[in-house]
């Protein structure tokens, strides 16, 4: 009854998207939360979208600035305090690119996606990127084509085994099996002199869907632009790891940065792809290597078909604009919670990011409007409008780089969110944050099904563990969710958007959240078709995910900044580290037997006499004989870490409510930097800036996580020797977690 009055009071005193200034400040947590949903309106995100998707608005062009100031107008309009910070960061921009086919039958590939009538790409009057991706290296080069598939390490294994060498040669792969970054890396490493990457239609285009303009898959122009830096090595300007890229800041040059990569690589569409694939000769491919384009998928190599590739690049360091907004709390004003989302895209970013961005933005409106009730959040609220994420996580890194002492002091949690479409709640981050995501997402209402958001997920995971092709991931958090008891499992974090500074290098705890799976962004991503037509469309008709997301999002940061006690569950990162330990001990074990049997064929010849005599092929490279590894210290470390969480977990439940303000003080100064304990200033090998030894991107997965990654690498790349040295810092670093813990048990318990 209480509720309903409250829901129904702020409604009266809620018009036009401005609280009545008679509308006194809410007296609790479910008024608060009521008066913010009323101040959400889906009208107001598509019209921000509108102006903001309305020019490109990638790195170094004008209406990314003008995006800036937008943002910046807007919030200091909704009473904030709000500033840009400027970082001088690299940023290639291309002066001349070109690919064409030579010899008999010359083409010339279109490096530029056609407008459609009716559309933002028809309609804008400012400079589009043509086909680019970011950070490969110049060249001019001219060899014979071959098809590597994904261009995945395992397709690499495969063109072993068909006795296919790619050096000196341009590889020709196609998005998707993994990150963009990786297959231009993967060809150098293994001897190309140059890369071309597509969009195959039967991943994103006709082969999934109708192509736009009548339906949401990529058209047979459409070219997927991006970042290839070696992220997993440093995120952030390729100049300056470590630290802030500001005016001052001492730079590597373009020749010692790591992360810059050697060869010429292009991206271009489909119907041009089908031309230069057509043309190749050699063996037939596999049959999980073959696309949906009417040719035959063959593998090259020869000089029947070969390319000549120019690419020529600006190198000059480029401005840009990170906008910071801050609201001061009342009680606690030296904790903070910060979120997130980035303004930039790689031309028009409609769906990613403007998607994200525009919720974020009606979270803040509708704050400000709660803070002129006289309301003010117990905690600093900071929000950030990011620049550069594109290119390779730049405003974000940058901005954390350069304010790492202060934010490992004061920060409670970074919330992100990205690109965001209809469907399903996404959520993934520090697993002691995963009870306070379930508990909002069953304080918010999927606009579909009329049930809470963790309902409709936990129905839409056990679904999908029954489909032929589920992974064992998704049958493993089925299991889990069928339990009414249990919470939905939270993903761990890999990279690929402006958390990954927060969580793997400082070890500040981090969330990202967003809804999809229904609505589809994936045909038209990171082209010139990512508009606002395309999203209120076919990714979010009505902008209603949109405003759930800023639903789901405000409440995360409202129940966190007005929490006295903290939010962290220990007992759900325990259970979490034990289920990844344990796969890792599998993971030793399955590696160890693959490498007996491997050689037991070797032995016997067994590869040459299984092979097509009219092929060409060849034997692959042996591994290495995988030894026995003591995980004892893991083992004892997670099995402390269940103690000392359940421990924590059952002295809050009995005891936080009652607790004196002293002890209050000293709880909260214990938990604000518990996450920081699962970092270790050594860092993963050959990457150091990494230092979260729970967390972090794969080395060849890119975007993707990979948990437990000091261990668990070690035993993929067969560099064992590491194994046992990595097994101790773990160790260590989750022991560090329960002595902290055991501290905070402490003082819940009187002392």
């Amino acid at each position: 009854m209480r509720r309903a009055i409250l829901f129904a009071t702020a409604s009266l005193l809620f018009s036009g998207g401005v609280f009545a200034a008679t509308v006194a400040p809410p007296a609790n947590e479910i008024e608060a939360e009521a008066m913010f949903d009323t101040g959400i309106h889906a009208d107001e995100l598509r019209g921000w979208m509108k102006t903001m998707a309305a020019e490109p608005n990638h790195v170094g062009s004008p209406h990314d600035k003008a995006n800036a100031e937008y943002v910046l107008k807007q919030f200091k309009d909704w009473g904030w305090d709000a500033h840009i910070e400027e970082f001088q960061v690299l940023y290639p921009t291309p002066i001349t690119a070109s690919l064409e086919l030579t010899g008999k039958t010359p083409f010339k590939a279109t490096l530029q996606e056609k407008p459609i009538p009716g559309d933002s790409s028809a309609t804008a009057r400012q400079y589009a990127l043509p086909a680019y991706v970011a950070y490969q290296g110049d060249g001019d080069v001219t060899a014979p084509l071959v098809y590597v598939n994904y261009g995945m390490q395992d397709d690499y294994k495969a063109l072993e085994r068909m006795g296919v060498s790619v050096k000196g040669k341009i590889v020709v792969t196609r998005y998707g099996g993994g990150w963009r970054g990786l297959k231009p890396k993967l060809a150098q490493d293994h001897g190309a002199v140059g890369c071309i990457i597509y969009s195959d239609p039967a991943d994103d285009g006709y082969g999934q869907d109708s192509v736009y303009p009548n339906g949401p898959q990529r058209p047979p122009q459409g070219i997927q632009r991006g970042s290839v830096a070696d992220m997993p090595i440093y995120p952030g300007d390729p100049l300056t790891p470590g630290v802030g890229a500001t005016k001052d800041a001492k730079r590597l040059t373009r020749e010692t940065a790591a992360t810059i990569l050697k060869i010429p690589t292009l991206p271009i569409s489909y119907a041009d792809a089908k031309v230069m694939l057509a043309s190749m000769d050699g063996n037939v491919v596999p049959d999980n290597w073959k696309g949906t384009l009417p040719i035959t998928y063959r593998v090259g190599g020869s000089s029947t078909a070969t390319a000549h590739m120019v690419v020529k690049s600006d190198w000059s360091l480029k401005t840009i604009y990170d906008v910071i907004a801050t609201m001061k709390g009342s009680t606690y004003p030296d904790q903070w919670v910060m979120r997130g989302n980035h303004h930039d895209g790689w031309v028009f970013g409609a769906s990613d990011p403007l998607s994200g961005h525009v919720a974020m933005m009606a979270e803040a409106k509708s704050i400000g409007e709660l803070a002129k009730t006289g309301w003010r959040p117990k905690r600093t609220l900071v929000y950030a409008s990011w620049d550069a994420e594109e290119p390779m996580l730049l405003g974000s890194t940058e901005w954390v780089e350069t304010h790492a002492d202060e934010l490992q002091k004061k920060l409670v949690v970074y919330i992100n969110s990205d690109g965001n479409g209809r469907g399903f709640l996404n959520a993934g981050g520090n697993h002691d944050f995963q009870f306070i995501v379930n508990q909002v997402a069953m304080a918010v209402t999927d606009p579909e099904t009329k049930v809470d958001v963790r309902e409709r997920l936990k129905a839409g995971i056990r679904v999908a563990a029954l489909g032929p092709d589920a992974n064992p991931g998704i049958a493993a958090k089925a299991k889990v969710v069928a339990d009414p008891m249990k919470d939905v499992p939270i993903d761990a974090l890999g990279s690929g958007s402006d958390y990954s500074a927060f969580i793997e290098h400082l070890g500040v705890p981090a969330l990202n959240i967003g809804f999809g799976g229904e609505g589809d962004a994936g045909g038209v991503y990171h082209s010139r078709y990512d508009t606002f037509e395309h999203h209120s469309r076919f990714v979010d008709p009505g902008f209603v995910y949109d405003a759930l997301l800023a639903k789901m999002a405000g409440r995360l940061v409202l129940r966190i900044a007005e929490a006295d006690l903290p939010v962290q569950h220990a007992g759900d990162f325990a259970d979490t580290i034990a289920f990844y330990l344990k796969d890792v001990e599998k993971l030793a074990d399955t590696r160890r037997e693959a490498a007996e049997t491997q050689a037991d064929l070797l032995r016997t010849n067994a590869f040459a006499l299984a092979d097509d005599p009219t092929h060409t092929h060849a034997a692959p490279t042996a591994l290495l004989a995988v030894p026995k590894f003591d995980f004892k210290a893991m083992d004892d470390a997670a099995a402390a870490l269940k103690k000392s969480a359940d421990a924590y977990d059952a002295a809050l439940a009995k005891n936080g409510a009652h607790l004196a303000d002293d002890k209050v003080a000293k709880l909260q100064a214990l938990m604000l930097t518990l996450s920081q304990t699962l970092t270790s200033p050594t860092g993963l090998p050959g990457r150091p800036w990494y230092r979260n030894l729970i967390y972090a991107p794969g080395r060849y997965t890119g975007y993707g996580a990979k948990t437990l990654p000091g261990i668990r690498e070690a035993i993929e790349d067969q560099r064992f020797d590491d194994v046992p040295t990595y097994v101790k810092l773990t160790a260590d670093v989750l022991n560090a977690y329960s002595a902290r813990l055991d501290q905070a048990t402490a003082v819940l318990n009187g002392g």
